[in-house]
């Protein structure tokens, strides 16, 4: 059997499509395509054939200019599922100008179809447009979305929110598999730090935070950035320390004795492609061992939060009671530790969690 999975727009070892495609090739012929700003060539390595195509991303582009270069790069990719020989199709995600075709193609050949959901796409794609053009985009994907799913075999999601949110608004009932974005294993230091991290790449909005944070500190914390040095707590006193390999990032995120994971949804609060997902910064910080500190709006994580006792829930905009709370949970940290210990493998990717996967591929 052969699966094409298509990376799309994700470099070659995003966690998630990476692991994916590590997965799959255990057992099946993988054709793996993925995007990348380098010259490179197609090559096989074990039961994997990459198929690089080469894009290079510039988010100063207008949304009109970006669509027309991204149509010769949909292009290459559209050809490979219309012409490539294999069994099933693997979306990480739409082809953004031929966003039905792509799946529209691969049915007409007889082949199964997977989509792999990563984020709530209505809302995610186009994200920054505001007032009539959102409600306008919305509404146009809402639509494409919709036969996306209506064309697929079997759906994935990265959370039970998401699946439940997405097939009662659409009156769908398809085989699903919920499948979060778990760590890679378990790092746990017995030397923590009082510090507060905050892990990532991508910077985010943390105006009510920042309050919080400056008043931690005045009790005692530090501040931590890993990944990312955002500018906005350019007049907090923090360490900083750059991007670097998975091994490394964890072991240094486990000396801190929390993770923030609070930060602005656009402009939007129920923004549903962050209230509702469990980014690779949550499970990393669980895995780590490290109990986190999440926005109450933050559906999907708090709520597991608090059934597993594995962190706190903020108000951010209540920065007093923010405050206390974080102060409370560091006066009771051994309860937390011991219940993190409790519930990490719960966070971990394993040999279950890839059986799971397969049967579910397979069925």
């Amino acid at each position: 059997m052969k699966i094409l999975v298509i990376g799309y727009i994700h470099p070659k070892y995003d966690k998630r499509v990476f692991r994916t495609v590590e997965m799959l090739s255990e057992r099946f012929e993988v054709i793996y395509q993925y995007r990348t700003e380098k010259d490179e060539k197609e090559y096989v390595e074990g039961n994997v054939k990459y198929v690089p195509i080469k894009y290079e991303k510039n988010p100063k582009k207008k949304y009109i200019l970006e669509y027309l270069s991204r149509k010769a790069f949909d292009r290459v990719v559209f050809d490979l599922i219309r012409n490539t020989e294999y069994n099933i199709v693997y979306f990480h995600h739409f082809l953004a100008s031929l966003p039905i075709e792509a799946f529209k193609v691969a049915k007409k050949r007889g082949k199964v179809v997977i989509y792999d959901i990563h984020e709530y796409h209505p809302e995610n794609f186009m994200y920054a447009l505001t007032g009539v053009l959102k409600h306008l985009k919305e509404k146009v994907m809402w639509n494409i979305f919709e036969k996306q799913l209506r064309l697929s075999d079997k759906l994935i999601f990265v959370s039970k929110e998401t699946q439940e949110d997405v097939f009662k608004r659409l009156s769908i009932n398809k085989p699903y598999l919920v499948f979060p974005n778990y760590a890679n294993g378990v790092f746990f230091s017995q030397n923590k730090e009082k510090k507060i991290c905050i892990v990532g790449k991508t910077p985010r909005g943390i105006t009510y935070e920042k309050e919080i944070l400056k008043r931690l500190i005045d009790k005692g914390f530090k501040l931590k950035l890993i990944g990312m040095d955002s500018d906005v707590l350019a007049d907090i006193p923090h360490e900083y320390k750059a991007f670097m390999p998975y091994d490394e990032m964890m072991k240094e995120l486990s000396k801190c004795a929390f993770s923030l994971i609070s930060y602005g949804t656009s402009q939007y609060e129920n923004f549903k492609n962050f209230i509702y997902s469990r980014p690779n910064k949550y499970y990393d910080s669980l895995a780590a061992g490290v109990p986190v500190i999440v926005k109450n709006t933050f559906v999907s994580m708090a709520k597991e939060v608090e059934k597993y006792g594995i962190g706190v829930v903020i108000n951010p905009k209540n920065v007093d009671e923010s405050v206390d709370k974080i102060l409370k949970a560091y006066e009771n940290y051994d309860r937390l530790i011991e219940n993190l210990k409790k519930h990490q493998e719960k966070f971990v990717f394993d040999r279950a969690k890839k059986e799971e996967f397969l049967k579910f591929i397979l069925s």
